[in-house]
């Protein structure tokens, strides 16, 4: 890894986001896997509303995301594993912290699309950086719901979000335009490649069209030591969540 953190970092400063293949594998991927499996079934039915969502509540086979699982002790000291660690140092060229890791998954047979976002626009860090290393535990394709990027859109800022009837992305970009659709770059990826992508970064993915197959990921957020958050920016994201959290019954 240290050889090819040159191309790595120049990919991620200039695009917003890069893949790093391969990033787990063998036994390392094999074991975050086994204890994935034991928190969504050991643990997510425990979780609140706001941590755990299902495209059909009630139905533990449509579970779609999972947050705060830093408040697992595994998952907790997970975050500091240097593998993780020492990639975000170097593409954000400073200490890091982790401040979340989630699971995510589009269902097989027409899941929900993902609207298009910038993860800091939940974050509301300044400076931003802060990145999401989003890790492939399925094979993901176009036909699944791959994560389609929209290069260089790191560089301009945050742009306006409004309300979305996405549950789990309460807040979407309502102005995307079909310009920016073809721009986009899909990010096919296989079990146990990284995509890490910077907070400003627009992204978003379709509706998982496959009958069979899953899109599973797993993901966590390292921001650097230098971050501070906007704390009107945050409480005025927080109120505009919890707003839409009672209008769909989560809370």
């Amino acid at each position: 890894m240290p050889s090819q953190w040159s191309d790595i970092r120049e990919s991620y400063e200039q695009d917003g986001f890069v893949i790093v293949r391969q990033f787990l594998a063998g036994a390392e991927l094999e074991s975050l896997q086994i204890e994935l499996e034991r928190y969504i079934q050991d643990v997510a039915p425990l979780r609140p509303p706001g941590d755990a969502f299902y495209a059909e509540p009630g139905k533990p086979e449509t579970l779609k995301q999972l947050h705060r699982m830093e408040l697992d002790s595994f998952f907790e000291a997970y975050q500091k594993s240097p593998r993780w660690t020492q990639l975000a140092e170097q593409l954000l060229g400073e200490p890091v912290f982790s401040h979340g890791a989630e699971w995510f998954n589009k269902p097989p047979g027409g899941s929900s699309a993902t609207p298009p976002h910038q993860d800091n626009y939940y974050f509301c860090l300044t400076p931003p950086k802060v990145l999401t290393m989003w890790l492939a535990l399925d094979e993901i394709d176009e036909e699944n719901g791959c994560l389609r990027y929209l290069p260089g859109s790191h560089r301009p800022g945050v742009r306006l979000h409004t309300a979305t009837q996405t549950s789990g992305f309460s807040q979407g970009i309502s102005d995307y335009s079909a310009e920016e659709i073809q721009q986009e770059v899909l990010a096919c990826a296989c079990p146990g490649d990284l995509l890490v992508h910077h907070g400003n970064t627009i992204h978003r993915a379709d509706i998982n069209r496959s009958s069979t197959r899953h899109r599973r990921s797993f993901a966590m957020v390292f921001q650097a030591v230098s971050c501070q958050r906007d704390e009107a920016a945050f409480d005025r994201y927080a109120s505009q969540q919890k707003r839409q959290q009672h209008q769909l019954g989560l809370v």
